[in-house]
């Protein structure tokens, strides 16, 4: 049985030349993740051709996801690399530019002062540093340190409870925009969402900045309490969402994540929206060549629960075994899927809003002419890629194979759940279509001659219209 959900592996400093990235291919990397927190536009664009020549020498494709950093606070530099904060010990926090020592530490928010309260909680580094604000003193913070330990520069800050008043979309932001845009990335991923507004917002900016570019996926990361409250508004409003437990974890209690976390996986394929679970799934393996059980049960998780992929951050960004591990996620998936029948959560349940959808229930019915006839796959036809994305969320027991004339959409296909992507020529006919598919079938898919599949495609074909025929159809050698 071939994986289904797919895989994300963020590139970094261990992962970024050809060879690494050409074994990352292999070991199973459906998309490659690119972290604009870290880098310089010089070093992304290096990535990205480096990818693309590794696909052109393997013939394979990988989405390429640019995650924009958001309005992340973070601390200045530091004066000799890291400093020591000791327990019991007094910190200041300036939005001055200073170099930082374990006395005094820059914070990149000017309305630092203004948003923090009297005996209020800092947390530094993913939480693994705590502050308790004592006093405020002009653009100072004063505070003194509950949980000690090592520091180096731009590190997260995180203010829970604190009403932020901050643009998803930063300035920073804008110019990664337009880099990313200019590069031709096939998925944008937004953090710090908190209202349906941002993806608005964002969607405008990419409108004035390439017109062509306008309805390029956008992932909107949820990682506040705020977007939780606005979940479904969230979801309805981007293409699809990631549950970034990092942030989460910190703004809400630990003990909420695994039940926020099933909400939103259960929230999104409701809205038949593209679900990532983001953050430490891993984690054990930067500096070990095995995970822990708790890791491997935490993947196997996500994905009996309907996540349709699961990402990787320092694990293959900095890691010692980037390799290793997508190879090991994708043994845990394949053992997961194996046993999903049994053990799966997974709801086909649709919200009103596409109760009147007539794709949504060609999909669906392609899924259970594929049940019944014991098929070897289902073909789809696409022009925006919204086709294979519906009949990705109807979840078939076999394979999707999607195929496009369009090479931007075929990029981008990799990313969806259990979905193969073929970039084909333009048809006018169905025979034209069917003659396509024969072709592609054949040539690189374990589907052989003589066997059937279930065909989706919009009538009449050359005008790429929403789906609205299903066939079945027996592939013939040409």
């Amino acid at each position: 049985m071939e994986r289904r959900a797919k895989i994300i592996a963020t590139l970094g400093p261990a992962s970024q030349d050809k060879e690494v990235i050409k074994n990352l291919l292999k070991a199973g990397m459906d998309v490659a993740r690119i972290n604009f927190s870290h880098g310089t536009h010089q070093e992304h664009a290096q990535v990205i051709q480096n990818l693309r020549e590794c696909t052109g020498e393997l013939n394979r494709t990988v989405t390429i996801l640019q995650d924009l950093s958001g309005p992340k606070i973070r601390t200045g530099e530091m004066a000799d690399g890291a400093v020591e904060l000791i327990e019991g010990n007094q910190l200041i926090l300036t939005t001055e530019q200073v170099p930082g020592t374990a006395e005094i530490v820059q914070v990149n928010f000017p309305e630092l002062p203004q948003s923090v309260n009297m005996d209020g909680r800092i947390l530094l580094d993913d939480g693994q540093l705590e502050l308790m604000v004592k006093e405020i003193k002009g653009q100072q913070v004063i505070t003194e340190v509950v949980q000690g330990g090592p520091l180096k520069p731009h590190k997260g800050v995180n203010l829970p409870g604190a009403n932020l008043k901050l643009r998803s979309l930063t300035d920073k932001d804008q110019k990664d925009l337009e880099f990313g845009l200019s590069q031709d990335i096939d998925v944008i991923a937004l953090s710090f969402v908190r209202t349906a507004d941002d993806i608005t917002q964002l969607r405008d900016a990419i409108q004035t900045i390439n017109p062509e570019r306008s309805r390029i996926p956008i992932i909107a990361k949820l990682e506040h309490p705020d977007a939780i409250k606005n979940m479904h508004e969230i979801i309805h409003a981007a293409d699809g969402v990631m549950v970034a437990r990092g942030d989460l974890g910190i703004e809400m209690p630990p003990e909420t994540v695994p039940i926020v976390q099933k909400q939103i996986i259960a929230a999104a394929n409701k809205h038949l929206s593209f679900v990532i679970i983001a953050t430490q799934m891993l984690d054990s393996m930067i500096s070990s060549p095995r995970p822990t059980r708790a890791e491997a049960s935490d993947v196997a998780n996500a994905v009996l629960d309907g996540s349709d992929a699961v990402m990787l951050s320092g694990e293959t960004a900095i890691g010692e075994f980037p390799v290793k591990t997508v190879e090991m996620m994708a043994s845990i998936i394949c053992q997961s899927e194996e046993h999903s029948d049994e053990w799966g959560r997974l709801s086909l349940d649709i919200t009103d809003d596409s109760s009147h959808d007539d794709a949504v229930y060609i999909t669906r019915a392609a899924r259970e002419l594929a049940q019944d006839r014991a098929v070897a796959a289902v073909a789809v036809f696409t022009r925006s890629g919204r086709t294979a994305r519906l009949m990705s969320k109807a979840r078939p027991s076999v394979p999707i194979l999607a195929f496009t004339p369009d090479l931007r959409t075929y990029q981008y296909l990799s990313m969806l759940w259990g979905t193969t992507p073929y970039l084909i020529p333009h048809a006018e006919s169905i025979e034209e279509m069917i003659s396509h598919v024969d072709a592609a079938v054949i040539e690189g898919t374990p589907v052989k001659a003589g066997q059937e599949i279930v065909l989706i495609a919009g009538f009449p074909i050359h005008k790429m219209v929403a789906p609205n025929l299903a066939l079945l159809h027996t592939v013939q050698s040409n």
